[in-house]
């Protein structure tokens, strides 16, 4: 037996297709929506946020790296190393920024580098309690189940 939507091979009586998640036997051809299909939206709306909250400190540190020498005027302990280090720290939280609103577009466009850049940041944000632990727990329940990773390039192939 097959499924009629994507051909693959289905075991005796099944309910649903295992590759594309079609009902089998509903007569009006309904497709039932898989784990995956369900949270790829919410996950990519999710990564936006969390990559447009990372880019306030961002700003804000760079700013204030930038502007410093302007109200400590040559002091020893702020005058070369300090505002250098708030400036980095504000680059990294821009670069961290960036790439969660470039993968939250790529999850919500099924883009086929989405999920494994997704699941690389995911893992990062792990280390980050108890937002970005809660963002990755989620990233890696929705993305590393045995059969998403045929489900995801199933669904990032053009169309």
């Amino acid at each position: 037996m097959f499924c009629n939507r994507c051909g693959s091979q289905l075991q005796p009586n099944p309910i649903l297709c295992p590759a594309c998640g079609r009902r089998l036997g509903d007569p009006t051809g309904a497709v039932a929506q898989a784990r995956l299909e369900r949270h790829l939206r919410t996950l990519g709306m999710l990564w936006m946020a969390v990559g447009g909250l990372f880019l306030i400190p961002a700003l804000g540190l760079m700013l204030f790296g930038s502007g410093l020498h302007v109200v400590v005027h040559n002091s020893e302990p702020f005058s070369g190393f300090f505002p250098f280090f708030l400036y980095l720290a504000g680059g990294s939280f821009m670069i961290l920024g960036a790439g969660g609103i470039c993968v939250g577009l790529g999850l919500n466009d099924r883009r086929p580098w989405a999920r494994t850049a997704a699941i690389i940041l995911g893992v990062l944000s792990l280390f980050h309690p108890p937002f970005g632990t809660a963002l990755g727990v989620y990233t890696l329940w929705v993305l590393l189940a045995d059969e998403h990773g045929t489900e995801y390039a199933y669904l990032a192939r053009p169309a």
